[in-house]
């Protein structure tokens, strides 16, 4: 949450901030501002709203010439969206310009220090304690004072800071969330995200939490929290920056959509071959896959919802006892863990704050980790034992679609790799497997046909006030991420149910008119399913069913029917979740909401 970019060379540094500022953008858009050093001070810039608030602002005015700035969007933790709390902020006199991104958890004790030594507050964050306590430890050394608030501040940060006293460089640190440093040619760059400099530099240098760096126009100058020097490796991005662009579609979600074929296939085709399914980035053994005593998969979100699906597979396949935890709870439950459990921990950026709390308290306790992410040496698939990387490419719409669709591809690789450890797979039935998993991009490609079905229908919805959505089994947890894609980005409220859990309370919210979506593409579980649909229906529901192809009776007793291809039974949430996506997509702009940007909501959620 919140991003942060930094310049610093001979070029202006207004326009570079400015261009890196919308690349992040999908981490807050609460307010902006940048910070840029001339004319022997440092002059800032801020507004409340979006990046393009904060541009019209800057038109209205002189422009800022400097060749060193920094600059932040902002998803509020600390205070509203306001001028006053957005950043940069000042520190003491104002010869400290910091940003930051993260939670400082004992703000509150260092700020009533700091009123004590004479420092005025205009804001309510808790980032102008960390530029009042910067100021505060400053004696003419950037690192010296880095270091000493590093040792004082309890929290997550990213934090960047510009002195009136030094300008000719930036001091930046990093603990528990993202900070990147890009080098280039006679100017370097810092940002929360590698899409923020793709545009000038593939060289990044990725800082672990307590480095702290001194970036100058012809230098980078790494260092440990003693203050000790540090050498880093180049980390040399290879994806193209047209990946993170809109590519001629209206949004980033409806991309992102019509891209899960590919990133299904990119997932799947390097880790199957001749008819066999190969994992090499795990280093459990067979002997190591036989002694798993019990699965915990943990995740935050729709992550979250692929573990509920993913709970289900790995029972079923291999017969290995699986329990799927939201990460916010994990730790905090104090989990039983034993020896030769594993810990499979999901998510998109591979920063996400409580699954990182949660990785970190599975390794302490002994489980061997293995984490499934997007994002490249992101922190959770650094600390992990082993990474699977999804390869669905740069993720921008906060709502997720072919993230969500690559992770589930890599649960199916996974279940089925135990499988076979534990004797439940045979070389037969492994061809099988792997050509129904080859054929799957091609089935959900078939289903972006749906667009003008699923377009009409949110015409026919869009005013309701409330969807709920039913299922059971697989049905069940495709369920939930159809619910949560419809209320994160339309604002409708909406709830997913198991469908048998209907007549234990849920069914007194179903009055004429309510919309209800029932997956019910479970063969084993359909009549059952079929049931609770004639359930709502009889209480005056508006039923949209959604069912694969052989099921045609169903008709009868849902006012819409979608359908979807037949599968192997642990495919079908591939393919189940896409028409919801394509709802949910469709509610928002009948409603006219801001699609890749709903409102209070960040594409990574790097604080607690």
């Amino acid at each position: 949450m919140c991003g942060i970019v930094g310049y610093i060379g001979e070029n202006g540094a207004s326009p570079m901030l400015l261009d890196g500022l919308k690349k992040l953008e999908y981490r807050g858009y609460d307010s902006a501002g940048i910070a840029v050093y001339q004319n022997g001070g440092v002059q800032v810039v801020k507004t409340k709203g979006r990046i393009a608030d904060l541009e019209q602002k800057l038109s209205k005015q002189s422009p800022l010439v400097g060749t060193v700035g920094i600059g932040h969007t902002r998803w509020a933790t600390h205070g509203a969206p306001t001028d006053a709390n957005a950043h940069p902020h000042k520190g003491g006199d104002g010869r400290i310009t910091l940003v930051h991104n993260g939670i400082i958890e004992n703000y509150i004790e260092l700020k009533s220090m700091l009123e004590t030594a004479g420092y005025r507050f205009l804001s309510e964050t808790d980032t102008e304690v960390l530029a009042h306590l910067f100021d505060y430890y400053y004696k003419d050394d950037l690192l010296e004072a880095m270091q000493k608030v590093m040792r004082t501040v309890r929290g997550s940060y990213a934090t960047a800071v510009l002195s009136t006293d030094a300008p000719d460089c930036i001091i930046a640190a990093k603990k528990d969330s993202p900070l990147i440093v890009g080098k280039g040619d006679g100017e370097n760059f810092l940002a929360s995200d590698i899409p923020a400099v793709l545009k000038y530099t593939r060289e990044c240098y990725l800082l672990e939490d307590g480095e702290i760096v001194l970036l100058k126009k012809d230098g980078i100058s790494f260092f440990d929290r003693d203050g000790a020097p540090l050498k880093k490796e180049i980390y040399r991005v290879t994806w193209d920056a047209e990946a993170a662009e809109k590519g001629g579609y209206a949004h980033f979600m409806k991309k992102e959509i019509a891209e899960q074929p590919k990133a299904v296939r990119d997932t799947l085709s390097p880790r199957l071959q001749d008819g066999k399914i190969t994992i090499p980035e795990l280093h459990l053994t067979e002997e190591d896959i036989r002694a798993i005593g019990k699965i915990h998969i943990v995740a935050c979100g729709s992550a979250w919802h692929v573990g509920m699906a993913a709970k289900y597979i790995f029972e079923a396949a291999a017969g290995i006892s699986c329990e799927t935890d939201l990460a916010s709870e994990f730790r905090y439950r104090d989990p039983i863990i034993r020896k030769g459990d594993i810990c499979i921990v999901i998510s998109q950026s591979g920063e996400t704050a409580d699954t990182l709390a949660a990785l970190r308290e599975a390794k302490r306790k002994g489980a061997h980790t293995v984490s499934v992410v997007n994002v490249v040496a992101s922190t959770i698939a650094r600390e992990s034992d082993d990474v699977i990387y999804t390869l669905a490419g740069p993720e921008i719409a906060v709502a997720t679609t072919k993230a969500f669709s690559a992770q589930l591809a890599v649960v199916y690789l996974l279940a089925l790799h135990f499988a076979k450890a534990v004797g439940r797979l045979s070389p037969e039935s492994e061809v099988e497997k792997c050509a129904q998993l080859s054929a799957l991009p091609e089935k959900i490609e078939s289903l972006l046909a749906l667009e003008e079905d699923m377009a009409a229908l949110a015409k026919q919805f869009a005013a309701a006030k409330n969807v709920f959505f039913i299922g059971r089994g697989l049905d069940y947890a495709i369920s939930l991420e159809g619910s949560l894609k419809l209320k994160e980005i339309s604002y409708i409220h909406s709830e997913a149910y198991a469908a048998g859990e209907l007549k234990h309370g849920t069914i007194s919210l179903i009055e004429p008119g309510t919309p209800v979506v029932a997956v019910a593409t479970d063969e084993d579980l359909f009549e059952k399913t079929l049931g609770n649909i004639k359930e709502v229906r009889a209480r005056g529901a508006n039923v949209i069913a959604l069912v694969s192809g052989e099921h045609q009776e169903v008709r009868e007793f849902a006012d819409y029917v979608i359908y979807v291809p037949k599968a192997d039974k642990m495919l079908t949430p591939s393919l189940n979740v896409i028409p919801l996506q394509i709802f949910a997509y469709y509610m928002a702009l009948e409603r006219g909401c801001d699609v890749d940007k709903p409102r209070n909501l960040a594409k990574s959620v790097t604080v607690e």
